[in-house]
């Protein structure tokens, strides 16, 4: 496999003002510095008061994500970047003091492509839609 990036999926919990998009934003933003990434784009939408809100940082590297639920006061966090050299540590600290956690659990997944070989499918594995 020809490694192209990490994708690092986080459960941020005890966290607060969730449904605070300023706040939100800053995380984002504040994430993707530690990282040393490149921001191209960054957009959110908060469903209003006491309610979550979604957002991506796209880059030119990948993208950042979060999705919040300040009822439960937790968030779910997808931070993918490409390449060896980007620090997802500090942008996964960097984003649960922005909110506030008081915890967070994590699962990295390495990514990557094959050039020229086939791969079986494996079960339960995304396979391409019929003709």
């Amino acid at each position: 496999m020809k490694y192209s990036g990490t994708h690092l999926l986080a459960d941020l919990f005890g966290c607060d003002g969730l449904d605070d998009i300023d706040r939100v934003e800053a995380a984002l933003r504040a994430a993707v510095k530690a990282a040393g990434a490149t921001l191209l784009e960054l957009r959110l939408h908060g469903f209003g008061e006491g309610r979550g809100v979604t957002g991506v940082a796209l880059l030119a590297e990948s993208h950042i994500s979060i999705h919040t639920w300040p009822e439960h006061d937790y968030a779910a966090a997808d931070i993918f970047l490409c390449g060896r050299t980007h620090d997802l540590d500090s942008a996964l600290a960097a984003l649960a003091t922005g909110l506030g956690a008081d915890r967070y659990e994590e699962q990295r997944i390495a990514r990557g492509f094959s050039v020229g070989e086939a791969i079986p499918p494996q079960p339960g594995a995304c396979r391409p839609l019929p003709g």
